[in-house]
């Protein structure tokens, strides 16, 4: 970035903060919900904290290094007191078919390298937290993101907008390029055969104490297909990759927070009785976003209660930070 380029984003900016950005600030509801201490009960839980990784989108999703995807909403999620219909479980082969078919467009989508002094541009939505005990899902919140895809350690994540402010992305200490931090250069380094990246990927997730290892390494291969790109073999590679997480299964229905619907690839977590689903479009089985919600009433809340949800809307790749694709 030029002096001039900082300048102009330094006109942008308000003062800096006195605290850095919290690691997945769009991710932070829900997991202050799952993490929530039960004082009344032995199992004690402590706040979960997974990295603030991201993640690329799904296959047809991007097409050029500098190709804008938009997905038009419709039906806007609610202030979260709408239930969701709890479908019986669908099965490992169903999600094995669903993954290979994803694998398959993978293959076709042109996506040119992007350069280590590019950007990673997001547009979201994702809910906000009403309550916590019983679980009640806020208003939508819209977010940008430009994620740096510098591979060498740095604090400098990029930077954010949201309620028209700009803010600086910080890492906690000089970071490299990683799966706290992956960029499409990390990501084009890893393994294509799809057992060798599953067990990269189970090596690397860094487990959580009171969370289901198999769910935490869900959740990281549901992190690193959102928010950013990568080579088609590498996402064909992670869809075929993720089949072998136990526990994964088809969904024939599933919704965004912005009530888009689609085919959903699903796991739920027993020990905490919720369901996180991937969502892609029927059609061109874009990624469209995900969701959480209780599969069991109990004292957060009835089966079916939405806990947290997003919806991807528009990403690309740009130059420089702050600017549109």
């Amino acid at each position: 970035m030029t002096t001039d380029d900082q300048r102009e984003l330094a006109r942008l900016l308000p003062a800096p903060a006195e605290r850095e950005l919290p690691p997945g600030r769009h991710r932070h509801h829900r997991e202050l919900l799952l993490s929530a201490v039960d004082g009344d009960r032995s199992r004690a839980r402590r706040r979960l904290m997974r990295p603030p990784v991201l993640l690329p989108l799904a296959a047809s999703a991007v097409a050029a290094a500098v190709l804008v995807t938009v997905l038009p909403g419709t039906h806007p999620q609610d202030d979260g007191a709408a239930r969701i219909r709890v479908a019986a479980p669908g099965t490992a082969h169903g999600a094995t078919a669903l993954l290979d078919r994803l694998a398959t467009v993978a293959l076709t989508v042109h996506v040119g390298p992007v350069r280590e002094d590019q950007y990673v541009y997001t547009r979201s939505k994702a809910t906000t937290t009403a309550h916590i005990k019983p679980v009640k899902a806020g208003p939508l919140k819209e977010r940008e993101d430009w994620r740096s895809q510098d591979s060498r350690p740095t604090r400098d994540g990029g930077f954010f907008r949201e309620d028209g402010t700009y803010m600086p992305i910080h890492n906690s200490g000089p970071t490299p390029a990683g799966i706290n931090r992956p960029t499409y250069g990390w990501l084009a380094s890893l393994p294509t055969d799809p057992d060798a990246l599953y067990q990269r990927i189970r090596k690397e997730t860094m487990p959580i104490k009171g969370l289901d290892f198999d769910q935490a390494v869900f959740d990281t291969f549901g992190n690193l297909l959102r928010d950013t790109v990568m080579p088609p073999r590498m996402q064909a590679a992670f869809y075929k990759a993720a089949a072998k997480i136990p526990g994964v299964v088809e969904l024939a229905d599933g919704a965004d927070a912005d009530g888009r619907h689609g085919l959903a690839i699903a796991r739920e977590d027993h020990d905490r009785d919720q369901r996180t689903e991937w969502v892609f479009d029927k059609g061109n089985l874009t990624f469209l976003g995900q969701r959480t919600y209780l599969t069991k009433t109990s004292e957060w809340g009835e089966a079916g209660t939405l806990v947290w949800a997003n919806a991807i809307l528009e990403r690309a790749v740009v130059d420089k930070p702050s600017r549109m694709p």
